[in-house]
């Protein structure tokens, strides 16, 4: 492992930003008119390590695949300086929309829940948007994601080759995308409120829509959701649900509207938005036979509280995955 630096004073907590870029996204939604892998067999090089704490630090890592550095938080296990011969499993999380690769140790208690389970914990970066995807024409954040620092982490971090993903929002896309579009990479991928179908009827439109939160034309991920159809299918999760045979799945969504935290709706309307591309995913996956656990529960909002509660109820099913303990 590269040497590392002291750590840096805290900064700022960004919860109250994310939480203003939540509201200005689905405002956005309602109110504001509407790539191919480079270098992939190329292994990532880390530029920088710096220490947050005994097991937790931020890597920047040079990315082919999105032609710049790009950070990914790491937190390792608790005896990794002291077993240097072990390898270990890794578990990915994927941040949201409007939000950044710090989220889950910001929103959650990863570190703390992760004590003594002897796995990596990487949180890599998905750009602004937190839709790691293959941008037309520009960055491809599932390279990065999926080869370029899984790469990373098997070289200077004894990562093993067995790997679980889950995220939030369109961090709950990306696990589910990744998890379809590399059959075999990951041995369990689980989506909170994620985007599992990206054609649905008004779904093209909240995609649009946290595009263009970003100052982004809205063109510039898959293309025109019409004209480019055929892209928009090849990145959608549900259109490549044959790809998830074999990978433990857990999928949770609720209906929204009046679920929320503190009085706010927009996390509830949100949440219900997206309930129609959850419950046609889940069921595309009955059809074609594919085990998963689904948890489509009654309320619920587009929020941390909720998600922080599914990801302890998708525990043991990563866990097994991952072989460490629950």
């Amino acid at each position: 492992m590269p040497d590392l630096p002291p750590k840096p004073a805290a900064g700022v907590s960004r919860r109250t930003v994310a939480r203003a870029s939540a509201a200005a996204g689905l405002a956005a939604l309602f109110g504001t008119a509407g790539g191919t892998a480079r270098a992939a067999g190329r292994t990532a090089r880390a530029a920088a390590a710096t220490r947050l704490g005994p097991r937790t630090l931020d890597v920047s890592v040079p990315s082919a695949a999105l032609g710049r550095s790009a950070p990914v938080r790491l937190i390792l296990p608790s005896d990794f300086g002291a077993r240097p011969e072990r390898t270990y499993p890794v578990l990915y999380l994927l941040h949201g929309a409007h939000d950044d690769y710090t989220s889950w140790t910001r929103e959650t208690d990863i570190e703390a829940f992760t004590e003594g389970r002897d796995l990596i914990v990487a949180m890599p970066d998905a750009g602004p948007t937190g839709i790691p995807s293959v941008w037309r024409g520009g960055p491809d954040y599932e390279t990065f994601q999926v080869k370029e620092v899984p790469a990373l982490l098997a070289r200077d971090y004894r990562a093993s080759g067995v790997r679980a993903v889950a995220g939030v929002s369109t961090g709950g896309y990306g696990a589910m995308a990744h998890a379809a579009r590399h059959p075999g990479a990951f041995k369990a991928a689980a989506s909170y409120s994620g985007i599992l179908d990206t054609t649905a009827p008004g779904v093209p439109a909240i995609m649009d829509a946290i595009v263009a939160r970003e100052n982004l034309p809205a063109a510039s991920l898959w293309g025109h959701p019409l004209l480019n159809l055929l892209t928009w299918r090849d990145f959608n999760p549900r259109a490549r649900a044959t790809g998830l045979r074999g990978t433990a799945l857990y999928v949770s969504q609720g209906s929204g509207v009046g679920g929320g935290n503190g009085g706010d709706p927009l996390p509830g309307v949100l949440e219900s938005a997206l309930w129609p591309s959850a419950q046609g995913f889940a069921g595309t996956l009955a059809r074609l036979g594919i085990r998963a656990t689904t948890h489509l529960y009654s309320g619920g909002g587009h929020d941390w509280p909720y998600w922080k509660r599914e990801f302890t109820a998708s525990w043991p099913m990563l866990a097994h995955a991952l072989g460490v303990p629950e």
